[in-house]
């Protein structure tokens, strides 16, 4: 029983081991860190040691500004999903070419099958190696969304940190 118990904690004793260096004098300090790696229950087939799975903690996002939002757009180079509300775009405007998913839907939409992804949004689902641009009214959002399509797998997302604000400032001086 007490083994049992041990086991269990086996793979968040390594986690907090990285998360912390001692100073002089045996006190725990936090450190950063950009990539930790933790125990996976799964066992290789040709050792009976666990399999271990990295992830990483920040992650590699940029920020897109008007002009690489507008060649990304006309390229078709991304898929730009505006995460406000819809009454928002409804009443301030889109940008053109972009999908509608609200911030509180990416989480879920972006773990749905390509068709039923098509039927709710009217778009093509990004795959997890497609340039996906996340845009809002001001940054805000889009950079929560950044994070949530980080966390499920997608390598090369993007934030229009200027977001609508920006795109209609940019618009009207044109």
């Amino acid at each position: 029983m007490a083994l049992g118990r041990c086991l269990r904690f086996s793979s968040v004793v390594p986690r907090l081991l990285w998360n912390y260096s001692q100073r002089p004098g045996g006190v725990p300090v936090p450190r950063e860190r950009s990539s930790v790696s933790t125990l996976v229950n799964t066992r290789s087939a040709s050792t009976s040691r666990p399999l271990l799975r990295g992830f990483c903690t920040s992650p590699p996002s940029a920020c897109v500004s008007y002009d690489q939002l507008k060649q990304i757009l006309a390229e078709e180079k991304a898929v730009v999903i505006d995460v406000r509300e819809p009454w928002e775009l409804r009443e301030y405007g889109f940008i053109p070419g972009s999908l509608n998913v609200p911030l509180a839907q990416v989480n879920t939409a972006l773990q749905l099958g390509p068709d039923e992804f098509k039927e709710k949004y009217g778009g093509e689902m990004p795959q997890q190696c497609d340039m996906v641009v996340f845009t809002c009214l001001a940054g805000v959002r889009s950079k929560t969304a950044v994070d949530t399509a980080t966390s499920l797998g997608y390598k090369d997302v993007q934030n229009y940190a200027g977001g609508w604000q920006d795109w209609v400032k940019n618009e009207q001086n044109k």
